[in-house]
């Protein structure tokens, strides 16, 4: 987290959580002490309102506080044997996949020919990757659509945001081998916050459609990377002036500037961000690489997209063109498609994001699936307001698709759900085993994704944030868009 000096040079209205520096006797107090948790060494605030500068503590608002500080915590404490526990399981399943599966490892080994994976090539897999492998995009159903051209760029985007979690080679040899595209470039992006590249996104040309189509996509939260997931749990905001508070991580993550902001422009480097000490921040540089592109084809669009904490980034995208009055790359804009994406900003933001995507006329598609947890946090309540705006594209769990204002339990937190929720779950176990007989084997989950539905027994909004079911949904889902989708889309 940023110290209070960093952040007053540029915003005078912000909360900043700092875990790091909660203690455990902090964290119980919160639950049991009523006073004001601005004046915690755990709560930087800056702000003139009343309810955070408040003398007495709702308990809604402490248990929040509570939820939000302990789960980060964790996290901190657990982010280096996390981390080298998912490097290890992702080796292992790359360690079957390049011998041909358990049984065949085996084998090998005995004769002394396993073959040993490269992290670098374009054969290996994320931990994400190895939960769907399939790499194909599927349009076939999709010239029967009414909205066939809305429904292409949510197809590709939706496998461009899975092929974002993958290596470099990969995501190249599938854009250019499999889809038949053109692949720009994969990249890792500056966090001023983190003195570290923590974000990362590629870009493709589409040629064989009209007009030509670029895609970014911004890389989701990793399974095994703690630092994704307290963006993800962490409630902190910036209150932008002109434009609401937004989530403070995913700024960062974004290019926020220590000490500046958000300046129209800064000094940033032209060459390729993976072979640099100090890459350029995502924002700057990806604007700076869609105006050479655009400028060569004055017919192409760019649609961005992302899942999970990739969909918080690619909204937050266009967010910041329009702070910098960016009318020509936003006139571009054909869309945004995003999928698990959890809440951006408050109420605020909301409008004047309304307001400019209305301005230049772009379409905001936000997908969920089911009970996935990411899109029902940051919370929603009285305390901090953190709102969902866009079209809201949801699919249950027989892919059935509906237009909705808000996805049902937006908080994720009603208990009276629970046991539905875990039944919803089982349902989906029992659904693996039916997908591939009556949809074909591209539709079948494989032993990983299968212990996956069998943690949701129990956690169920875990395996329902994975990308099989966002792909699945996109494909199988209602072909037919109802009247009410026409009106709202």
């Amino acid at each position: 987290m940023a110290s209070s000096s960093c952040n007053k040079s540029f915003c005078s209205n912000y909360m900043l959580l700092k875990p790091e520096e909660c203690s455990v006797s902090d964290l119980a107090r919160i639950l049991f002490s009523s006073k004001n948790l601005g004046q915690k060494e755990f709560v930087d605030v800056d702000t003139p309102n009343e309810e955070l500068n408040m003398t007495k503590e709702p308990l809604s608002r402490r248990w929040v506080f509570f939820i939000s500080i302990l789960v980060q915590k964790v996290l901190i404490k657990i982010a280096k044997p996390l981390a080298g526990f998912g490097n290890t399981i992702e080796y292992w399943l790359n360690l079957q996949n390049v011998n041909g599966g358990f049984f065949r490892l085996i084998f090998n080994s005995l004769r002394g020919r396993a073959v040993v994976p490269d992290k670098e090539s374009a054969a290996y897999l994320s931990f994400i990757g190895n939960l769907d492998k399939r790499v194909e995009l599927d349009f076939s159903k999709i010239v029967e659509e009414v909205e066939g051209r809305r429904r292409y760029d949510e197809a590709i985007s939706i496998m461009a945001a899975k092929a974002a979690y993958e290596n470099k080679a990969w995501i190249e040899t599938t854009v250019n081998q499999h889809w038949k595209m053109d692949f720009v470039g994969s990249y890792d992006f500056w966090n001023d916050y983190q003195q570290k590249a923590t974000t990362q996104a590629f870009v493709l040309q589409d040629k064989n459609v009209d007009p030509e189509l670029i895609v970014v996509a911004f890389r989701g939260t990793e399974f095994f990377n703690s630092d994704d997931w307290i963006s993800d749990f962490n409630l902190s905001w910036y209150d932008i002036p002109g434009m609401g508070k937004v989530h403070a991580g995913f700024m960062k993550a974004l290019g926020l500037q220590k000490s500046l902001g958000w300046p129209k422009e800064i000094e940033q480097t032209d060459t390729d961000t993976n072979n640099i000490n100090q890459p350029s921040p995502a924002y700057y540089f990806l604007r700076k690489l869609l105006k050479q592109l655009l400028e060569k084809n004055e017919n192409a669009k760019f649609v961005v997209t992302g899942h999970s904490l990739g969909g918080a980034l690619a909204i937050l995208f266009p967010a910041i063109l329009a702070y910098h009055e960016e009318s020509w790359l936003l006139k571009r804009l054909g869309g945004v498609y995003t999928f698990g994406q959890p809440r951006v900003g408050d109420e605020n933001f909301v409008e004047y994001m309304k307001e400019q995507l209305a301005k230049y006329e772009v379409p905001y598609y936000r997908v969920v699936y089911s009970n996935d947890m990411v899109p029902r946090l940051p919370y929603d309540n009285l305390t901090f307001m953190f709102k969902h705006f866009g079209t809201c594209i949801y699919y249950n769990s027989l892919y059935k698709k509906q237009i909705l204002g808000e996805e049902p339990d937006k908080n994720g937190l009603a208990l009276l759900l629970f046991l539905p929720k875990m039944l919803n779950a089982g349902w989906e176990l029992i659904r693996s085993c039916i997908l591939p007989c009556v949809n074909g084997w591209k539709y079948q989950e494989g032993g990983l994704l299968l212990f996956m539905r069998v943690v949701g027994l129990l956690l169920p909004g875990i395996p329902a944030h994975c990308p099989q079911d966002y792909v699945n949904a996109t494909r199988l889902g209602s072909l037919k868009t109802s009247q009410s989708s026409k009106r709202l889309a």
